[in-house]
């Protein structure tokens, strides 16, 4: 049976320039490979150790790259390795096939919006009212699923998440705080369900899977075996779970240990 390796992508395995945390002395940074490139310029990396470690996965397990980002922002990633056959994108909302959205699996995700949560119209319209202009740079909808703020994390006011989170609460929405993006997804709209799919259709027997975000909370509970970094979202809340491993590993060097993880469990089961 294989085994099913569902990873979050930007913090997880892949890096920003900002969130590389290469803490140690210039000369012992680790050599970086960019694996996206947007309008012409570089803008996520990953180690060139991990770039192998990767590879070595992608040889040996099923792996499904598991995002919120859109078709379109996903498919500017370059990674090494075998091309997955599946990924998720939009949080669950996309599940790929060989690059294409599989429709049946798209219609059930709708459906299932449409009938528990308010509309994605009522939420833009509260962001665009309630958010403050001195610190939204952008407003976003990702997919005609969910929407996003693009801020400036210094100005934000920080209360103002939480009260946006009891107001979404309600409607059967979830909000998250990653960097400068303030996320407003549906309850619905899981990685998690996306990644058992995946299971169903491949028969896969043990999954395994990692990220940072709140986002990720669902996939990594899903998961037989789960890891995060000592960075992002989950870290910061003290996120636990019997079958998550918390790693101390924080920016860029993370990904190379959550690799090292994920093949050390593939390569014994």
């Amino acid at each position: 049976m294989p085994v099913l390796v569902a990873s979050d992508l930007d913090r997880t395995l892949i890096y920003s320039a900002a969130a590389l945390a290469l803490t140690m002395p210039d000369a012992r940074a680790p050599r970086l490979l960019c694996v996206e490139v947007h309008e012409s310029k570089p803008l996520s990396y990953m180690t060139e150790t991990a770039a192998q470690l990767l590879t070595d996965l992608g040889d040996a397990a099923v792996f499904v790259p598991t995002t919120t980002r859109t078709r379109k922002q996903y498919q500017r990633i370059n990674l090494p390795g075998p091309e997955p056959t599946y990924a998720i994108c939009a949080n669950g909302g996309h599940l790929l096939v060989d690059g294409v959205s599989d429709p049946d699996w798209h219609a059930q995700v709708t459906a299932r919006l449409a009938d528990e949560c308010a509309p994605l119209a009522e939420v833009q319209e509260h962001l665009l009212r309630a958010a403050d202009p001195v610190w939204v740079r952008k407003h976003r909808v990702a997919d005609d699923l969910f929407a996003y703020l693009v801020v400036e994390r210094e100005l934000l006011v920080e209360d103002w998440v939480k009260e946006l989170a009891v107001w979404a609460e309600n409607r059967g929405w979830t909000v998250s705080l990653q960097g400068r993006k303030i996320y407003a997804v549906p309850k619905p709209l899981t990685k998690s369900a996306a990644m058992r799919e995946v299971a169903r259709r491949t028969g896969a027997d043990l999954t395994l899977a990692a990220g940072d975000s709140l986002l990720d909370a669902d996939l990594l509970l899903a998961a037989d075996r789960g890891w995060r970094p000592g960075h992002g979202e989950l870290a910061d809340t003290g996120f636990t779970a019997p079958s998550l491993r918390a790693l101390p590993d924080r920016g860029v060097l993370a990904g190379e240990r959550i690799l090292r993880e994920f093949l050390g469990v593939v390569r014994g089961a």
